[in-house]
């Protein structure tokens, strides 16, 4: 059976799409015409500057007005800058110095950079509160632990952002902070009260509505006081009673993809999780990064089909349109900024590094590297001192497989500087740490979440609070082997 052309285009209309490589596809494209809301970015669609702009402006060929999305969030997730690392410290950073100038300053450029690349919805910032130290999806992409010091970053990056014509989307609703599981493998719980809530993860996002943020991206999290069993994407009193009623939200609701564990598996497919989504409150649909045409028409038939058949009432499916097309309206000529400003960006950095101990027996070390996964979120994005150093040896070890004794041996008679990611949360990198202080001059850089753990012995202790391009150079500074 035909699909109703105007029930197509109102579906088309509530989906971000995306496509592989670094030029789109004549499907891609075609959707545009045909009312697709638009498509997010990923770092498989950016090569360079040059090609990102080119590319965009192809998009905006066939549809002016079309969303043309992207996670840049500066710090250890940037899809701009994914080969080398981005130029700006991330939220971690940023709320440690606790400046919300800077924090201003910072997104005004990150907005600048994405408006010169002609791209208009930023999937960013998160302004979740990493109330758990072992959060391995959130971590130093939020601001800190402290609800009214995330509210204000979180305010001023919207500002900043939004400044440069590119609209915000501030996530993730109602807070991703006190998981201790990742969402894009399974749907983690949050077993906590409203009030505990109110307290402690949603200050935030009153202040991002306060602030006017265009976009507010739902979390697929469980929040059994609120959600049931369902995560709260599909919970209409999330979205609708709480974002909508009790904080009086107005921008348009997107939803985090719906091709991730939380969601898919729970719905029982992408295009069943659409249906529950638009039915809760959303407006924008993110598929995922794995799309291809036949998705999205399946995605599409499966909303028309929940309109004709009652599950989704066509109003709430107009409504959804109508938020989003205003959203477009409003970044369709989003202000071309100066272009990266790597010294506001190592500027920030320099400023969020702190230092234990004394450096004083650190002088012309080996620096070890300790290989450190990514999270989905993340990606494979260069970090650590390597780029950055005046030719002081570096050597990558596995902390399971690495000998104390040999990385000693290799030493010889320079002090050890050991550089990691998240080393609380590893056993055998805090065991090797451990062995290799006991018996020899270490020092240690922390570049990820800040966590209570200090090895006994270290002469230093050194944390970046992130693993950006800019904070690798602000560590290797500090250390005095700074090319």
């Amino acid at each position: 059976m035909a699909i109703d052309p105007g029930l197509r285009r109102l579906a088309l209309g509530t989906l971000l799409a995306a496509f592989p490589g670094g030029t789109a596809p004549d499907w891609a494209l075609g959707l545009l015409t045909e009312g697709l809301a638009g498509h997010t970015l990923f770092g498989t669609n950016v090569v360079d500057a040059a090609q990102v702009a080119g590319l965009t402006a192809r998009l905006r060929s066939v549809r002016p007005d079309a969303l043309i999305a992207i996670d840049e969030e500066g710090g250890d997730v940037t899809r701009l800058a994914h080969r080398t690392g981005s130029p700006y410290p991330g939220n971690a950073a940023l709320g440690t110095v606790d400046d919300p100038e800077l924090t201003r300053a910072v997104y005004a450029a990150i907005g600048g950079d994405l408006a010169a690349a002609g791209i208009n919805l930023d999937l960013a910032p998160t302004v979740d509160v990493n109330s758990a130290d072992d959060n391995p999806i959130i971590g130093t992409r939020s601001f800190g632990s402290h609800p009214m010091r995330v509210a204000r970053h979180a305010a001023a990056a919207i500002e900043g952002l939004q400044s440069a014509g590119v609209a915000a989307c501030a996530k993730h609703f109602p807070g991703h902070g006190a998981t201790v599981s990742d969402s894009h493998l399974e749907l983690p719980t949050i077993d906590a009260t409203l009030d505990l809530l109110r307290e402690r993860d949603l200050p935030p996002f009153a202040a991002v509505v306060a602030a006017g943020t265009r976009a507010i991206m739902s979390a697929h999290i469980r929040v059994p006081a609120l959600t049931g069993d369902d995560p709260g994407t599909f919970s209409k009193r999330v979205l609708t009673d709480l974002l909508r009623g009790e904080y009086g939200f107005g921008g348009a609701i997107v939803t985090d993809a719906l091709e991730m564990k939380g969601a898919a598996v729970t719905a029982g497919g992408i295009g069943p999780a659409a249906v529950r989504a638009l039915a809760a409150g959303a407006d924008l649909l993110c598929i995922g990064a794995k799309v291809d045409l036949s998705l999205v028409e399946a995605v599409v038939s499966e909303i028309v089909g929940a309109v004709e058949d009652g599950r989704l009432p066509l109003g709430r499916l107009e409504d959804a349109v109508a938020r989003t097309s205003a959203m477009a309206a409003w970044a369709a000529t989003p202000r071309s900024g100066p272009g990266p400003d790597e010294g506001l960006g190592l500027s920030a950095a320099r400023r969020a590094v702190r230092v234990e101990g004394s450096l004083d027996e650190l002088a012309r070390p080996l620096v070890v590297q300790l290989v450190s996964g990514s999270s989905i979120a993340e990606g494979r994005v260069p970090w650590g001192l390597g780029p950055h150093l005046d030719g002081t040896e570096q050597v990558e070890v596995v902390a399971a497989e690495a000998s104390p004794d040999e990385i000693a041996a290799k030493a010889g008679g320079r002090p050890i500087v050991v550089v990691g990611r998240h080393t609380h949360r590893s056993p055998a990198g805090r065991e090797l740490i451990e062995a290799l202080a006991a018996a020899h001059p270490v020092g240690v850089v922390e570049m990820g979440w800040p966590s209570a753990w200090r090895p006994a012995h270290a002469r230093a202790f050194v944390t970046t609070h992130g693993a950006s391009l800019a904070n690798g150079r602000a560590a290797a500074e500090v250390l005095g082997v700074a090319r």
